[in-house]
């Protein structure tokens, strides 16, 4: 195979997402089934040995695809040549912890991988911020990357949009693959706006006019995505907690792995959601990264956010609700000297 190997590099790999990343983007999954990958696996120093052991199993695993794996402990070595970062590994809230203790410690690991990147990263570099909290985190990391252009960093909202697809297809009888153009508005967080006033479905249908028609007309279409499908879907991560013990881990790499093939490789079937920096479309701050709809055509050029899509009432209330919430998140840790 003469292409020349994607160096991608994985934080927190030693950690339960790492690992279900590990395998899918050696088998290809991530940039397809001709493009050679070369793994950074990073960790903390007590994380390095679960590292070394996923290395080995890569190894074992005799992946065509894998071109070589190194596990680091040094932010700056793991970014050095990184084509792709993923950033998973971020400090979970304790307890105890408040919201500015949570940030200041994200603060405390996004600045200075932020740093690393702009050190050594390569010229192409693109970055997804899989921890949370995955928005401002992303801002952190991308404040940090001076020489980066900041539309390089992005944040993961697209398993906020499958659980969206998850809840929607059986409820409008159809499956996931048919429906297109739902969008998740604002912060990877409750507060979060999945929403289908845009989505329709293979058959031509819109999604609203299928709820209707599935549910007994308009209003109790519109019921049961204010007192079920929102809720359900904004709030998913802390049902799995409940039911799994632990929060999501596969989802997560599954998500994390469209994200990325999608930025890079195209989007296919209408736009996707994901956590971009605005330039003020829709009213949101210029500066944040905040989820919005977007589409890649696959160029380098990465994702595009889809503008001119318009709000009810309902809707902009909801959505600016999020927004707030990421705007007091900024503040936040600016004051906290980590922007």
């Amino acid at each position: 195979m003469s292409v020349k190997p994607v160096t991608i590099t994985i934080t927190g790999a030693g950690g339960q997402i790492g690992y279900a990343l590990l395998f899918r983007i050696a088998s290809g999954a991530l940039l397809g089934p001709d493009t050679p990958v070369r793994l950074h696996l990073l960790e903390i120093p007590q994380g390095v040995r679960a590292a070394e052991g996923a290395a080995l199993e890569l190894h074992d695993s005799a992946f065509p695809l894998l071109s070589h794996v190194d596990v680091y402990d040094d932010p700056a070595a793991a970014f050095r040549g990184a084509n792709v970062a993923l950033l998973v590994g971020a400090r979970p809230r304790g307890p105890g912890m408040e919201r500015g203790d949570l940030l200041a410690a994200n603060g405390g690991i996004f600045g200075p991988q932020g740093e690393a990147i702009n050190a050594g990263a390569a010229d192409d570099v693109r970055v997804v911020v899989v921890g949370n909290p995955a928005n401002t985190n992303a801002l952190i990391a991308s404040a940090h990357a001076p020489d980066v252009p900041d539309d390089r960093f992005t944040a993961l909202t697209r398993l906020d949009h499958n659980r969206a697809l998850a809840q929607l297809a059986p409820t409008v009888g159809t499956p996931v693959g048919e429906i297109r153009d739902v969008t998740i508005w604002g912060n990877h967080s409750a507060t979060q706006f999945p929403d289908v006033a845009h989505a329709g479905l293979a058959d031509g249908r819109s999604v609203p006019e299928a709820l209707a028609e599935r549910l007994g007309g308009r209003e109790a279409a519109t019921a049961w995505l204010d007192d079920v499908f929102i809720p359900r879907v904004a709030k998913r991560g802390a049902e799995i907690i409940e039911v799994r013990g632990s929060s999501s881990v596969a989802s997560a790499a599954n998500a994390a792995i469209e994200h990325v093939r999608e930025e890079q490789l195209g989007t296919h079937r209408g736009w996707t959601s994901a956590a971009v920096v605005s330039r003020g479309e829709y009213g949101v701050p210029e500066g944040l990264v905040c989820s919005m709809p977007v589409t890649s055509r696959g160029d380098g050029h990465g994702y595009r956010i889809m503008e001119g899509l318009k709000f009810d009432a309902r809707a902009r209330a909801r959505f600016e609700a999020s927004v707030d919430e990421l705007v007091a998140e900024r503040d936040a840790v600016r004051a906290l000297g980590v922007l």
